[in-house]
């Protein structure tokens, strides 16, 4: 197969096939290959030694940092796939090197990548491992300066994007390969699993109470009891969640006593 190979490192399965979906389009790229953690991309970057590395920062094992600092002298170009708000997107700005944000949108991931083509076709090794080594030392510095977790949705509504403060928003209910998410105002459906989801709100602010539901522990107005143990989480707007069987231990501990 000709063309440029590419590395898809990402934990979660449905975003590294929705990535190798949105690469098998591109007529420019050859092989693509997939890992789900921080040492099955080290291994696939030694023995395969892919042109282009698309990356994810948090993934088990480490974090997509571990992969660039254990890169050998040959580095792939690098485009990164992030979940960091706007402050510390200025860190990657700031060092020409190309990052998408999830939900990942076709254009901008299509954009991205023709940077790091033509990073390939015109940086020379040298170049490419300084500008990693700056990129990482940025990134962690602004890291350190601001809040990790989620600060405001933006979501699609009628042709136009919504702006959704965390606090505003009652839960979240997972919907196939999306979520929808429900505020006081009506409800919304964003382009992320669940599981990725809840890995970077604040767990000061949303628990999980079932396997498809997270809320906003604010939004909780009272727990009732169902039959058979089970209990419901009553929302500030009158609807109700039903708590997941492995999950009631925690909510009363938490929240009941």
């Amino acid at each position: 197969m000709t063309g440029l190979s590419v590395l898809v490192a990402d934990d979660e399965p449905l975003a590294r096939r929705r990535l190798s979906r949105l690469l098998g389009k591109m007529d420019w790229v050859g092989a693509i290959a997939e890992a789900g953690d921080v040492d099955q991309a080290c291994r696939q970057i030694a023995t395969s030694r892919p042109d282009i590395l698309v990356l994810d920062i948090q993934m088990p094992g480490g974090t997509g940092f571990d992969v660039l600092e254990r890169l050998a002298q040959a580095p792939p170009a690098v485009v990164f796939v992030t979940a960091f708000d706007h402050h510390a997107l200025r860190a990657f700005e700031a060092n020409a090197v190309d990052y998408v944000t999830k939900p990942v949108e076709p254009g901008r991931f299509a954009a991205a990548m023709a940077r790091a083509r033509e990073t390939v076709n015109s940086s020379s090794q040298s170049d490419r491992i300084a500008e990693l080594q700056e990129t990482v030392a940025s990134l962690k510095q602004a890291l350190n300066r601001n809040e990790r977790h989620t600060r405001d949705f933006w979501v699609k509504a009628q042709g136009e994007l919504v702006r959704l403060a965390p606090d505003s928003i009652l839960h979240f209910q997972a919907e196939r390969d999306y979520v929808r998410i429900f505020t006081a105002d009506g409800d919304y459906l964003y382009q992320e699993s669940l599981a990725s989801l809840e890995r970077r709100l604040d767990p000061s602010q949303f628990m999980r109470i079932h396997r498809g539901a997270i809320v906003r522990i604010g939004a909780i107005a009272r727990i009732r009891s169902a039959p058979f143990g089970a209990l419901i989480a009553v929302l500030s707007d009158g609807s109700e969640a039903r708590v997941g069987r492995t999950y009631t231990s925690t909510i009363r501990a938490r929240l009941v006593g």
